[in-house]
């Protein structure tokens, strides 16, 4: 989701001194400073500190995804700390990881920033970074810096099938049921709040700073018979849009399936919008949304139908047209 360009890194000059900044330590200082007194998971079998890091993979195969975060694109720090950026950063490839029915079990990170970046944001990107990896057993276990006139982060997640296939977004079919797990509509409400000037609520500002994505719900999923899955990360009606495509088939959402809080309610009459566009256009929560042929398991919700047709996504039946259907960073604006 789209946001304007942050202020400058550094704060007031008297205040970014070398000794805290990124000049002022060094690459191998900084490198020294994130990795220090960080204990590996029982996945990583070398970590950071030499010239790859060692991953177990039990089972042989690897799922990995990438995801690069830009300042002013996808995160502000006058919206957000650094720790609350790291975090999200984590939660948007780990979330990539469980929507293919594996488990997280490592991350890599790219950072790119300048020269007179405080030491303190990168520590508390880490700190962030470290935190959200931990929730799911994973870790931090390599990566690099460079030096660029933009705050860039890029992360690659890695995760273990541990036997089971992989769920891809091309195995949706004619009968299965459309579920979600998770919640969506509360990033992009935050979004809009903080882009009206706002800080509350604090509970739908924060789901735009931090999400929450159920990574558990993936491989629930997976050895349930899931058909196919995807994670919504630029939005329900544009990612299920992904897996009609890659299926070949329709997908009806039934609008009346969603159950909209009463605090999206609040916000929406407050900001003159329908909390239901939230909830189909709205990116960033990183819920899971799969197909099924059967049950469905504890913690999934149906939404909708998966049928024969034209690939293309239908709310009620008919084509959405409340807006754009999600987030695509090259449409024209």
């Amino acid at each position: 989701m789209p946001t304007s360009q942050p202020p400058p890194t550094g704060g007031a000059e008297a205040e970014n001194t070398p000794a805290n900044t990124l000049a002022g330590i060094g690459e191998f200082g900084l490198i020294d400073r994130l990795t220090a007194e960080r204990v590996p998971t029982p996945a990583t079998l070398l970590g950071p500190g030499d010239d790859a890091a060692v991953v177990a993979a039990p089972d042989g195969r690897v799922v990995a995804s990438t995801d690069v975060l830009v300042a002013g694109v996808h995160f502000r720090l006058d919206w957000s700390s650094p720790e609350q950026i790291g975090r999200k950063a984590a939660a948007a490839n780990l979330a990539d990881i469980a929507a293919m029915g594996a488990v997280p079990t490592a991350l890599l990170v790219g950072l790119a920033c300048p020269p007179d970046t405080p030491v303190e944001t990168l520590t508390g990107l880490t700190d962030g970074l470290w935190a959200e990896a931990r929730s799911v057993g994973a870790g931090v276990v390599g990566g690099d810096v460079a030096s660029s006139a933009t705050l860039v982060l890029s992360v690659t997640a890695l995760g273990s099938l541990d036997g089971r296939e992989a769920v891809t977004r091309a195995g949706a079919r004619p009968g299965d049921r459309v579920a979600i797990a998770g919640r969506v509509g509360w990033a992009a409400a935050g979004w809009a709040v903080l882009a009206r000037g706002f800080r509350s609520p604090v509970a739908v500002v924060s789901a735009h700073r931090v999400p929450e994505p159920p990574y558990a719900a993936g491989p629930q999923a997976a050895d349930a018979g899931a058909t196919a899955m995807i994670d919504v990360s630029d939005g329900l009606l544009a990612d299920l849009g992904h897996v009609a495509r890659a299926s070949g088939v329709r997908i009806d959402v039934r609008s009346a399936a969603f159950e909209v809080p009463s605090r999206l309610v609040d916000v929406g009459a407050a900001l003159g919008v329908d909390p239901l566009h939230w909830f189909l256009t709205g990116g960033e929560d990183h819920a899971l949304v799969a197909t099924f042929p059967g049950a469905l398991p504890d913690g999934w919700t149906a939404i909708g139908t998966v049928s024969e047709g034209e690939p293309e996504v239908l709310v009620n039946g008919r084509a959405y047209e409340g807006g754009p259907e999600g987030w695509e960073h090259f449409a024209a604006r």
